[in-house]
């Protein structure tokens, strides 16, 4: 790592010098790492930074293929996105949607470091890949207070639209959908979520690798903000159950998940004193579920048709969709 960088690590985290580094993973298309750093003598009293480094190459290679020039301006754009949330606001969120506290960001002319909380020693140490009932209700919660937290709040300096598969960044997976009706009214989905009422932040990879777990499991904390935006909150809550559950498990615990997200933001606007009408909310946000899941199955269609996660629960949801407009 450069030494400006290291320079910049040393600072966030009020460290004597830096010991042992280790890989955790490496970026998407390769566009850098996340390591675990060891730390020696810090006045934070802390042994170890997540450092998150970003360096942009000048090829990239996807592993889907859609290493097109479009495609890596949009990670471009999503890495000052991360660095923008951490550092403006990151600090809004409590205990309720622990996130990781930053400790610093730097960037030079091809690259940024992020230098944050290690969350494995601030106590969520598990990662699962599927959930049972009670872990699906503890994530839903963490979304449900984040999205309480930034309800109503413009998204400056975040993507306008937020997650991954916005349409409007999408073009080229659009192009490769085949002909047919959701292809045909691909705009007017997009249209009918971004022109909600009730607009928040949402996370825009809500999946659940991307959370963090207590060792009792029953807290978590979210990593991994690159498409934080503004938008409606079910598009994160119908990629999250996407993410941990299977087409039997989605249809069967569609009501008893989306009940305890709403009770959960309820109380989430209450403890914030909001003075949304919540009636309205819950009604507009309700029948917005199953939008959020067709314009995600858009997407797939277009960027890999053979998903595990097209199935016929994905497919029922979409047909109730383009009842409405056809």
């Amino acid at each position: 790592m450069r030494e400006f960088f290291q320079q910049q690590i040393l600072k966030a985290t009020l460290s004597k010098s830096l010991g042992n580094d280790s890989l955790i993973q490496t970026l998407w298309s390769g566009y850098g790492q996340i390591l675990k750093m060891d730390l020696i003598n810090s006045r934070k009293k802390i042994d170890t930074a997540i450092i998150k480094f970003i360096d942009l190459p000048d090829n990239s290679s996807h592993p889907r293929g859609w290493n097109t020039k479009r495609s890596h301006q949009r990670k471009v754009k999503s890495y000052e996105v991360e660095m923008a949330w951490y550092n403006h606001y990151s600090k809004a969120c409590d205990t309720s949607c622990r996130v990781a506290q930053l400790y610093g960001s730097a960037s030079t002319e091809d690259s940024h470091i992020i230098t944050m909380e290690d969350l494995d020693a601030a106590g969520f140490p598990v990662r699962n890949s599927h959930l049972d009932s009670e872990g699906v209700k503890t994530c839903l919660s963490w979304l449900a207070n984040f999205h309480a937290t930034f309800m109503g709040i413009k998204p400056d300096g975040l993507w306008p639209t937020g997650t991954y598969w916005h349409l409007e960044t999408r073009p080229d997976e659009l192009q490769e959908m085949a002909n047919g009706p959701l292809k045909t009214y691909a705009a007017e989905i997009d249209q009918k979520l971004s022109s909600c009422k009730y607009q928040t932040f949402v996370h825009g990879d809500a999946k659940v690798a991307n959370l963090c777990f207590s060792k009792d499991e029953l807290s978590v904390a979210a990593v991994d903000f690159q498409y934080v935006g503004g938008g409606c909150g079910m598009k994160d809550v119908a990629y999250f159950l996407g993410s941990c559950l299977n087409e039997y498990q989605c249809q069967e615990g569609e009501e008893k998940y989306l009940n305890h997200y709403f009770s959960e933001l309820k109380l989430a606007l209450e403890i914030r004193q909001s003075k949304i009408d919540w009636t309205e909310l819950e009604s507009e946000w309700r029948d917005l579920y199953a939008w959020a899941w067709t314009d995600f199955y858009r997407f797939l269609l277009g960027w890999m048709p053979t998903h595990y996660k097209i199935h016929s629960y994905t497919k029922v949801l979409s047909e109730k969709v383009l009842k409405e407009l056809i």
